[in-house]
């Protein structure tokens, strides 16, 4: 699972998810990706979820990027536990999606193939997603050169 090594405070804030993300919204390093639609928190077990969904299909070919890493602690108190006593432990870590940004990449594939495969990975995120494809490679295919 994805999570942090170590980091300076064990415990956060919740935070604020409003706006549109600015860094991280473009296609970096691959053809295609999957780009969020609205905001939220993905789990490390999402992210996992949907990576392995994405190499299980591709069948060892192309490569995969994940643009995003859960370094924000989420914290839970044990059940049945009486109010007060401070905050509880952490529980799992998330990492903080805003509309905009790409989630992973993929290169290597063709269209329908990475277009499948982005479409099972989404199922497995709890947020609304879109496949996105790269503007120089989009040109290339509209024109059939």
């Amino acid at each position: 699972m994805l999570m942090p090594k170590r980091v300076k405070y064990r415990k956060q804030m919740r935070g604020r998810m409003t706006g549109t993300e600015t860094r991280g919204a473009e296609i970096h390093f691959g053809e295609y990706a999957l780009q969020a639609v609205e905001p939220g928190w993905m789990t490390q077990r999402q992210i996992e979820a949907a990576r392995r969904a994405l190499v299980r299909f591709m069948k060892r070919k192309g490569k995969v990027w994940i643009r995003v890493f859960p370094d924000k602690p989420v914290t839970k108190k044990a059940a049945e536990t009486r109010m007060g006593k401070g905050k509880g432990a952490v529980d799992h870590w998330v990492a903080v999606v805003r509309p905009g940004r790409i989630i992973f990449e993929l290169a290597g594939l063709d269209e329908a193939t990475a277009r499948q495969a982005m479409r099972l990975a989404s199922y497995k995120l709890a947020l609304k997603t879109k496949i996105v494809i790269r503007r120089d490679l989009a040109q290339t295919v509209s024109t059939g050169e």
